[in-house]
């Protein structure tokens, strides 16, 4: 029965607890652990997302005390601590997209088959991954949180400590950009 409860019990509460009993914070990782793997993965690849999943979940457990508890869902927090991992490793991430560019090869397929089955992290057209090279950090980190991790517009401001209205100018920028990127390709 505790097991089922445990099941059920939102982030919130096992965050909560998790301060007393440690243990508790296993759920919120079983939870989004996979869900984080695969957003690092794409933006990554295999290898480095396995450190960011391993960074952001000791900070998280390390800083769980300071969670805002009027949130139920950590999904937003945990991308959140995320994207600043990701951010520390702008240069692999920019350096990945421009390899791709240049070759038309994912590097992750290259080194031992794609990430994640039916979808390659970056099974995208050349053009693509230019423009998400060339966007600045706070606008890629808002347009992939939204089209990768599936965050709404909130959930995104949550994640990145900003006004929803930034978000929202981030993301029309970045889409711009995109746009022009891609209708640049067709003319081309």
């Amino acid at each position: 029965m505790a097991e089922s409860a445990t099941a059920e019990a939102a982030d919130t509460d096992l965050i909560r607890r998790s301060v007393r009993e440690p243990e508790a914070f296993a759920t919120v990782f079983d939870r989004h652990a996979p869900a984080l793997h695969r957003y690092a993965a794409r933006r990554l690849g295999p290898d480095a997302a396995d450190d960011v999943v391993s960074e952001t979940f000791l900070a998280a457990f390390e800083h769980r005390h300071r969670y805002e508890h009027d949130q139920i869902s950590a999904r937003p927090w945990l991308y959140g601590i995320a994207s600043n991992v990701i951010g520390k490793r702008r240069r692999r991430e920019v350096a990945r997209y421009r390899a791709y560019v240049r070759g038309g090869v994912d590097p992750a397929e290259i080194t031992g088959g794609p990430v994640e089955d039916g979808v390659g992290t970056l099974a995208v057209n050349r053009p693509l991954v230019a423009a998400l090279a060339g966007l600045r950090k706070g606008d890629r980190d808002a347009l992939l949180l939204v089209a990768w991790a599936e965050l709404t517009y909130e959930e995104v401001a949550g994640a990145l400590g900003v006004p929803v209205g930034t978000v929202r100018s981030r993301l029309n920028r970045a889409r711009k950009k995109v746009r022009q990127a891609l209708e640049g390709a067709d003319h081309g």
